[in-house]
């Protein structure tokens, strides 16, 4: 450790974190438990300097020092109470990443000194320096030219969302440069625009994008944390997914990389976790919040405050009672909109961040913090409505500005699509909104986030392929992921060669992506989809950094059916706003040039109305639904109404052909195949009368136009 005097000035308490101003730094941590907080420089040889830090005000250490600019790699070391019974970790020996880190530069290999205690005695408080081997933080360089560059603000009811990987996209693509694959540039090279574009996507969904740490445990199998699920710098791009560095660099490649896809009309979307972080449980390593100011970050149990409280089975909750956890989660959010651009949030288990004592609490704190910010409140705020606790699935109970990733959508259709009996009521809920779920708080249709696949669970592709899990390269005996996938392999395990059951398939990928984008809400595809991605039957690959999660982009050519079924698909929802209505049906009838038909009507496949007994019916596995376009709620806030084409959807879950009768020439005279999944490919084909009769080949979809 060097001892050179270094010049510093008291500075400011905020902003937190290390600002650069063009002629120094300030830096400002908060820890209400500390005696004392050292600031630790390292030069490029990584010699360390200490400065204490002079000044304290309302819990925070600061300092201003000149000369210090963008490069400087940095620490803290907090001099304070150690008494893990009482929920106090400090340990001076322990260097510290600063919580609002901007920019983390290398990564720690889990050398026991990064541990508050011995590995063979837990009890025995460990002193060894952890410097050697922890990341250090990073002053960076705010500036940026954005070239007018601004958020999106798509409206919900026009988008299109793909949830996608940074690493896992583009690290196999062979049209892209070696040097950029699998990085923010690579994402935004022209072939991914391209790509994007093609399918009319209209906001990406990063998986997590913090600058995250892979545990022990996976590191100690040699495997990795892929998805990225285990924060510990909430406000630093991930230094892995930089081509061109990790000294500050990263924050300049991720900004140019918003900026590309802004200016291709897509949104970028952050899956962000904020309900833990990365040092774990009581066994875990002092990386920053615990060696802080560990009762304020993290929640603890009350009668021992020595064990964390784990609503998120990884070991610890994020303490989002206390204000200036809370704080960190606000302002994490803001510097992502104002100094990153990024259009909104999907939350990670976000129920654990409404938990007030033990319960779930729709109007807890952070939730009362959104709704009156005035930046955070502006963007798309998406929920993923669970957690581990009790009470933890909340779907439909976020409050009015949020939209929820829709487990419920996920399950029913793919409940129906493989035959599930007693499927066909709440398969029409879904189809048309989820207005159980989402209309006794005033929200709309575009409340419900809807998918199919995500990252977590099966791919599309191994959906139709897999009955069971298939999780042994996780190394955990596949007793990890989840055993309820509802999953139909149509007659074989994994691949064949039987080429009915390989149509099959195709057909069934087909029912899915058509009944997810002709459904009211915000439809959301996970990446590789379009194009029959396979994890191999894995369904959790989250430690899976490597051919099993990455995109194969050789299946491209090979599923080019798929893909372009896919692109058509998201066009005719784009041009069609009565697949995307901003109001739930709500069957009143829609008065045009004196006829009277409803906004939507339900029919069996005889052309009769469905009755109550209908719906009830066990086996019943086919159903019609009318789409009335005549005059619809206007996508535009200006107008009043909008006329679309109506649509006729015809659909045969079962496993034989079924004989459908149109309805009556009220609800129109001619009608015209658009989509059929059972031919994906562009033919003619004779337009349909009223009251004739079409036949619905066994599990397909029938979308048929009223022709004018």
């Amino acid at each position: 450790m060097a001892n050179m005097k270094i010049e510093t000035w008291p500075g400011t308490p905020y902003p937190l974190g290390a600002t650069y101003d063009g002629a120094g730094t300030n830096f400002a941590v908060f820890s209400e438990v500390a005696d004392s907080v050292e600031l630790c420089l390292f030069d490029a040889a990584g010699a360390e300097t200490r400065v204490e830090l002079p000044e304290y005000d309302a819990f925070v250490w600061h300092g201003y020092l000149p000369d210090v600019g963008p490069g400087q790699r940095y620490g803290f070391r907090v001099h304070g109470p150690y008494d893990p019974g009482q929920g106090q970790r400090c340990n001076p020996n322990k260097l510290l990443l600063d919580p609002y880190a901007k920019a983390i530069e290398g990564h720690i290999d889990w050398d026991e000194s990064l541990f508050g205690y011995r590995f063979a005695a837990p009890d025995e408080r460990n002193d060894d320096d952890s410097a050697p081997h922890m990341m250090t933080s990073v002053v960076i360089n705010p500036y940026f030219d954005w070239r007018n560059d601004h958020q999106l603000k798509i409206p919900y009811h026009e988008s299109l969302i793909y949830e996608t990987h940074v690493k896992g996209m583009t690290i196999n693509h062979p049209d892209i440069p070696e040097r950029i694959r699998g990085t923010y540039a690579g994402l935004a090279h022209p072939v991914m625009i391209e790509h994007l574009t093609g399918l009319g996507i209209t906001a990406v969904e990063l998986m997590p994008v913090h600058q995250f740490v892979t545990d022990s445990g996976l590191h100690d199998k040699g495997l990795a944390n892929y998805w990225g699920y285990n924060t510990i710098g909430f406000l630093a791009p991930h230094n892995g997914y930089a081509s061109s560095g990790d000294r500050g660099e990263q924050v300049q490649e991720f900004k140019a990389m918003v900026r590309t896809l802004h200016e291709a009309g897509i949104e970028v979307i952050l899956d962000v976790v904020y309900n833990h972080t990365a040092e774990g449980n009581h066994l875990g390593p002092t990386l920053s919040f615990r060696g802080l100011d560990n009762t304020a970050y993290y929640r603890l149990v009350d009668d021992n405050q020595a064990i964390y409280m784990d609503y998120t089975g990884t070991g610890n909750s994020l303490n989002a009672r206390n204000p200036h956890a809370l704080q960190l989660i606000m302002d994490s959010l803001r510097y992502w909109i104002v100094e990153m651009h990024v259009d909104g949030f999907r939350f990670d288990l976000a129920s654990v961040l409404a938990r007030e004592l033990h319960d779930v609490d729709r109007l807890s704190a952070f939730f009362d913090l959104v709704q009156q910010d005035p930046v955070v409140s502006q963007v798309k705020l998406i929920a993923e409505p669970w957690d581990v606790g009790e009470g933890g699935y909340q779907v439909g109970n976020f409050p009015p500005m949020w939209s929820e990733w829709n487990g419920k959508y996920r399950d029913t259709v793919r409940d129906f699509w493989r035959g599930e009996p007693a499927t066909l009521g709440e398969f029409a809920s879904r189809l048309t909104g989820s207005s159980d779920l989402y209309a006794h708080s005033g929200r709309r249709p575009m409340a419900s986030i809807n998918f199919v696949t995500a990252h977590d669970g099966f791919t599309l592709q191994d959906l139709v392929s897999y009955n069971e899990k298939h999780n042994d390269a996780n190394g955990e005996g596949s007793q990890d992921g989840t055993d309820d996938n509802r999953s139909w392999n149509c007659g074989a395990e994994g691949p064949t060669e039987d080429v009915e059951i390989l149509a099959l398939r195709e057909q069934q990928k087909r029912n899915f992506l058509t009944t997810l984008l002709v459904s009211q809400g915000v439809p959301m595809l996970l990446y590789g989809d379009e194009f029959g991605r396979t994890q191999g039957g894995n369904n959790n690959a989250y430690c899976q950094d490597n051919e099993i999660s990455w995109v194969d982009w050789s299946m491209r050519s090979r599923h080019d059916v798929q893909l372009n079924f896919t692109c058509s698909l998201a066009k005719l929802r784009k041009e069609h706003p009565v697949f995307r209505r901003r109001r739930f049906f709500d069957g009143t009838p829609v008065h045009v040039k004196g006829e009277q038909l409803r906004d939507i009507a339900w029919f069996t496949p005889a052309a009769a109305e469905m009755a109550e007994s209908d719906w009830e019916t066990g086996y019943a596995r086919s159903l019609a639904v009318f789409l009335n376009g005549d005059a619809i709620p206007s996508p535009d806030p200006r107008g009043q109404q909008v006329k679309d084409d109506s649509f006729l959807l015809l659909f045969n879950a079962a496993d034989t052909s079924i004989e459908f009768t149109l309805p009556s020439s009220d609800y129109g005279e001619r009608w015209e195949i658009v989509v059929d999944t059972t031919s994906p490919l562009d033919v003619d084909r004779p337009s349909l009368k009223a009251d004739g009769t079409v036949e619905v080949e066994a599990r397909a979809v029938l979308v048929l136009r009223r022709a004018v």
